[in-house]
């Protein structure tokens, strides 16, 4: 779809000539004068709703995020932040700070998505119930086909792995450092796939491909720090976004798969 004529579905006026934005990997991005939109050739149905959820969720727990002007089914309009200075600090406290508001059980009422995935809807209090049956499986069967042989060996490691839980928060679920903003008014976070659930799955994907230097680290753990048990327990989370990204990017990305379980002695 035009962006124009989604910025017209939105009642909004179209300024400037639509540019192209990078992050497009799950659909297509453009910059309007002060708006983004994001639209997809075939949505899954409650994609976009669910993101501008998600994105009102953040804000609701103190996270800056872009404001959500219109969605639908086809796309969805948001503000767009003017680029700043990098200030990692800043964006560590903010990070830790949502991971520090206790929510009541882990999961989420309404349909959230990792990317295109839809997950599973429902609520728990047992954590590795919820993360192996909600989160893990499903990932597990949409690419057991490209997983080969190591399917049997990662089956065996998610039952049996001891999963550590702190307490359930509300976690952006995609933290990765494309999906972090710096921008004129400070650091900001985009495209959630946010539900409760526990801070180390945020925190494995910020390890899983690099991009948050060691200033971010050291203040983070000044405001949350890390126990030890979930910080040897990240590798293990990293599977979670590691399945999905075989799921939709192809048996290049096996190699992290067998690398954590070459890590715990699965392999």
């Amino acid at each position: 779809m035009d962006p124009r004529e989604l910025l017209n579905r939105a009642g909004l006026p179209p300024e400037g000539r639509a540019e192209p934005l990078a992050g497009g990997d799950m659909g297509r991005v453009w910059r309007l004068g002060p708006y983004v939109v994001k639209t997809h050739p075939n949505p899954p149905r409650d994609l976009f709703p669910a993101e501008a959820r998600g994105l009102d969720a953040l804000a609701a727990a103190g996270v800056r995020v872009p404001r959500v002007h219109w969605v639908g089914e086809e796309g969805i309009v948001l503000e767009y932040l003017p680029p700043g200075a990098d200030d990692w600090a800043a964006l560590a406290r903010m990070i830790a700070g949502l991971h520090t508001r206790p929510a009541t059980g882990y999961g989420t009422d309404r349909p959230v998505f990792l990317g295109r995935f839809e997950l599973p809807v429902g609520r728990s209090t047992d954590w590795r119930e919820f993360w192996t049956r909600g989160r893990l499986q499903p990932l597990l069967d949409a690419s057991r086909e490209r997983l080969g042989e190591l399917a049997g060996p990662l089956e065996r490691f998610v039952r049996g792995f001891a999963w550590p839980a702190e307490g359930p928060v509300l976690v952006h679920g995609d933290l990765w450092s494309g999906n972090v903003l710096m921008a004129a008014e400070g650091p900001a976070l985009i495209d959630p796939s946010a539900w409760h659930g526990e801070r180390a799955v945020d925190l494995a994907m910020m390890r899983l491909f690099g991009g948050f230097p060691e200033a971010f680290w050291a203040a983070y753990e000044a405001v949350r720090p890390v126990p030890p048990e979930v910080r040897e327990a990240l590798p293990a989370y990293q599977l979670y976004f590691l399945l999905v990204h075989v799921h939709f990017f192809g048996s290049g990305y096996l190699a992290g798969v067998r690398r954590v379980l070459r890590h715990y002695g699965f392999l």
